[in-house]
């Protein structure tokens, strides 16, 4: 087995941080259990050595034994086109779970690498299944994961099908934005964890596209960008692009 993968349960690492001390405890799987029963998912989560950028966490075809949560970092998943091509489908901030996708066929369809230097949990699912049934509330907070997987696929194929090159790129910074804001952390300035040209893969655009866009949004005055830094200097405009609602922190 690749030495990316988190597979192997670590022994003794109390210098990571566990669930009841981990600053997104509010966002992840531990949202949805009580404190006194805090220690029934810290017994079955792995917590893997940080990943370096381009280590994978599972590739396509690999069995579905696991899901994943990022405690720090971004995870890119992406699958590849019948004329191997590799096309992103989503990104993954702290916080969040992915690796939901393979629990019907019982193998991964598509792959997850990490984007920068990250940090996994890996929550075996032959685990964490009776351990559901037994919290109800995880049980619920799992198929409210899956339906917002369901929902965030279908947001994508809108996103491609039929918004221009510039509502894509609103509604993908707005994306962000709000993610960051969960974190508590500034959803009006913050770093673009991924490439233009990941960006561009992500949305269906050439990174030339997304290059002369960004700078045309910085020129109207509704960004500042420097590098990978990005302030949103109009949001309301920013979503006006994107057509959605603003909703002020």
């Amino acid at each position: 087995m690749e030495s990316s993968r988190l597979a192997t349960k670590n022994v003794g690492h109390s210098f990571q941080p566990q669930c009841e001390s981990c600053s997104l405890n509010n966002l992840c799987l531990p949202i949805a259990v009580a404190n006194e029963d805090l220690g029934l998912l810290e017994e079955i989560i792995d917590r893997g050595r940080p990943l370096h950028r381009g280590d994978h966490v599972f590739r396509a075809g690999d069995a579905f034994d696991a899901v994943y949560a990022v405690r720090s970092g971004t995870v890119k998943s992406y699958s590849i086109t019948t004329a191997g091509e590799e096309q992103i489908i989503g990104f993954h901030m702290p916080g969040e779970i992915f690796g939901l996708g393979g629990l019907s066929s019982g193998q991964h369809p598509s792959g997850a690498i990490a984007l920068e230097t990250a940090a996994v949990c890996r929550i075996p699912f032959d685990e964490i299944e009776p351990l559901s049934r037994q919290l109800p509330s995880l049980q619920r907070h799992l198929f409210h994961l899956m339906s917002r997987e369901i929902q965030e696929d279908q947001q994508l194929m809108l996103l491609l099908s039929k918004k221009t090159a510039e509502e894509r790129i609103a509604s993908l910074l707005l994306s962000l934005s709000s993610r960051l804001r969960r974190r508590g952390l500034s959803g009006a300035r913050f770093r673009l964890p991924m490439s233009r040209g990941d960006m561009g893969n992500y949305l269906g655009l050439v990174v030339e596209t997304v290059s002369r866009v960004l700078t045309r949004l910085q020129n109207n005055g509704v960004l500042k960008i420097q590098g990978r830094e990005v302030e949103i200097l109009e949001p309301q405009t920013l979503a006006d692009l994107a057509g959605t609602h603003w909703q002020a922190p």
